[in-house]
């Protein structure tokens, strides 16, 4: 029976694990490789890594780490964060990422996913876009959420899936690291805007928000942060992951 995925969504900064809240006040929770360690164990469906400062440093994600979590992870992983030409992708992949998340670059210049897609498929490609509410409508935001570009996200998904993305992540500023839910209206105007599939990601504080983003909000596959890697109403860290078992019964109404 077919099953959407649960993606561990896990920040970088300065080649250690953080958390945000609103994409703000990054918090340190681990080393990369052992939280890589713990989801094979856990038979995770696959990873992103967003490098949460390599826009603004004007730098791709240390190809380095990227090959330490390429020698370690069993399951497929994507990394995004700072990505602006084809030869980073070229970089990023070679290092051992199978998919690529293209963000800032995407919103503003989307022939980085056209020429992405023409050599390496639109399965490889992620666009992602990170959306605040503002006076009840939604805005995109690009830079790791510090600049507004005043551009609606349903426009920018639509471009990014003509340009050649093979999924979209759609990221709400405002639930990220809260645990309150997902902005399942926000899910659900990009699923509805679009035919290629939709992760949500933003707010999931427990597995039956999975259920919700995709009955709901028609996502094709979820993605969490704060849910696998802290514990309890004090945020102790501990990475974890649902089993088969509980996957299977989460979505098993849908």
């Amino acid at each position: 029976m077919y099953r959407p995925r649960v993606i561990p969504c896990l920040l970088l900064k300065d080649q250690g694990l953080v958390k945000t809240i609103k994409f703000k006040d990054p918090t340190y929770v681990g080393d990369p490789i052992n939280a890589v360690k713990i989801f094979n164990d856990a038979k995770a469906d696959e990873l992103v890594f967003l490098d949460i400062t390599a826009t603004i440093e004007n730098r791709i994600t240390d190809l380095n780490v990227i090959r330490n979590i390429g020698d370690e992870a069993f399951m497929p992983f994507a990394v995004g964060g700072g990505i602006k030409t084809v030869d980073h992708v070229k970089d990023i992949i070679k290092a051992g990422a199978e998919k690529v998340v293209i963000n800032s670059a995407a919103v503003e210049n989307s022939h980085v996913i056209t020429e992405t897609a023409e050599i390496y498929g639109r399965q490889s490609i992620i666009g992602s876009i990170d959306v605040k509410k503002k006076d009840e409508t939604y805005k995109v935001y690009v830079s790791s959420g510090q600049r507004n570009t005043e551009r609606d996200p349903v426009s920018i998904a639509q471009q990014m899936e003509e340009a050649g993305a093979g999924e979209i992540l759609i990221n709400s500023i405002d639930q990220d690291g809260t645990q309150e839910g997902y902005d399942i209206r926000l899910i659900k105007l990009i699923s509805e805007s679009v035919s290629i599939p939709v992760i949500a990601a933003g707010g999931a504080g427990k597995e039956s928000d999975f259920f919700d983003a995709v009955n709901d909000g028609g996502a094709s596959a979820v993605a969490a942060g704060s849910l696998f890697v802290f514990i309890g109403r004090k945020r102790a860290v501990l990475i974890n992951y649902p089993d088969r078992d509980e996957l299977k019964e989460i979505f098993e109404n849908l």
